[in-house]
């Protein structure tokens, strides 16, 4: 039988059934890659994988529940919503995701679940527009601080906003994986029961059999990814990873959201562009960034811009954010 391949063609109820048949085994799930960094590529996953990480997922988080489906089910994080959601066999609670995702219509959709336990899958970007609405929208805090766990993955989050969610009772659980292993197999840091987590000679971490293409370490135990190996720039012969670079804006005051992409640059060879949105009109002072990220920041670039293009499942589209940067040409230099 053919793989299953789910598209926008298919409801939540109709992907269930369909998933139903990949679980019991007799034909395996098509996932795709997200393709923020080059061209998407589908994965096919076994009935064995998806079981495997969903029993291991709820094991971790302490039993089954019921979801709330906030992702595309075309990518594997809104597609492993459904397996678990069939794993617990419970039906679950879905928003419209064909539209802009928004924390009224987040937090209008929770308030039709029902069980006692209670999770969602979310982006990063996702969980941004919730906190910035915290305090605009009534209740939202509280049907945050309902849910069992909210895993937020795909990229990293960022570190001031979980913190801030954490001291007021959510329970953000940050993972780490991909479309090869069927989604998050390390929950904050830990792998899941099952999962043999080690790093490569040349830094990449090993997930099983699968090699990603992400720099990471242990540190006290925990996992530590450090970001892509294909998103560090060499810059005059100083290495620099995009992360850093957004990480080090991000904590700066007012900054909304913000993704580095790498450029040319007309002495050095590779620089970098560092798109970024504000919450308030504080001018952000990049005067400083070099004694945190190194002497390559000084050879970067900042550009405000009103909102970060997005893929589909709510990654930041970074082939359109480096041809954007690109027009900058020999400009930087």
């Amino acid at each position: 039988m053919e793989p299953l391949k789910l598209d926008l063609s298919f409801d939540a109820v109709t992907a269930l059934l369909a998933l139903g048949d990949v679980l019991d085994g007799n034909r395996n799930l098509v996932v795709e890659s997200s393709g923020s960094t080059g061209t998407p590529k589908e994965i096919e996953l076994t009935s064995a994988a998806l079981n495997k990480a969903a029993i291991a997922s709820a094991t971790r988080l302490g039993g089954h529940g019921q979801w709330l489906l906030a992702l595309p089910i075309t990518y594997v994080a809104g597609a492993m919503v459904l397996v678990r959601s069939l794993m617990a066999d419970s039906q679950p609670v879905v928003l419209n995701t064909n539209v802009p995702f928004t924390a009224e219509g987040f937090n209008r959709t929770a308030s039709f679940m029902s069980a006692e336990r209670r999770y969602t899958s979310l982006v990063p970007a996702q969980l941004e527009r919730l906190a910035a609405e915290l305090n605009t929208i009534p209740g939202l805090l509280q049907t945050l601080k309902r849910f069992t766990a909210i895993l937020v993955g795909g990229q990293a989050a960022k570190a001031k906003t979980v913190d801030n969610l954490r001291a007021q009772g959510v329970n953000i659980v940050l993972t780490y994986g991909s479309a090869e292993t069927a989604g998050g197999v390390v929950y904050d840091g830990i792998p899941l029961d099952g999962y043999d987590v080690t790093i490569e000679a040349d830094g990449r971490i090993k997930i099983g059999d699968t090699v990603t293409n992400d720099l990471g370490e242990f540190v006290d135990g925990k996992l530590v990814v450090k970001g892509r190996i294909d998103r560090v720039i060499n810059s005059g012969g100083h290495k620099l990873s995009l992360e850093s670079v957004e990480a080090w804006t991000n904590s700066q005051s007012g900054i909304g959201d913000a993704v580095a992409v790498a450029t040319k640059h007309a002495e050095f060879g590779e620089a970098f562009v560092c798109f970024y949105t504000q919450t308030s009109d504080l001018p952000l002072d990049t005067s400083r960034a070099a004694l945190a990220l190194g002497i390559v920041a000084k050879s970067g670039k900042w550009q405000r811009i009103e909102k970060l293009p997005t893929l589909s499942n709510g990654k930041p589209d970074l082939q359109f954010l480096t041809l954007q940067a690109n027009n900058f040409g020999d400009s930087l230099g």
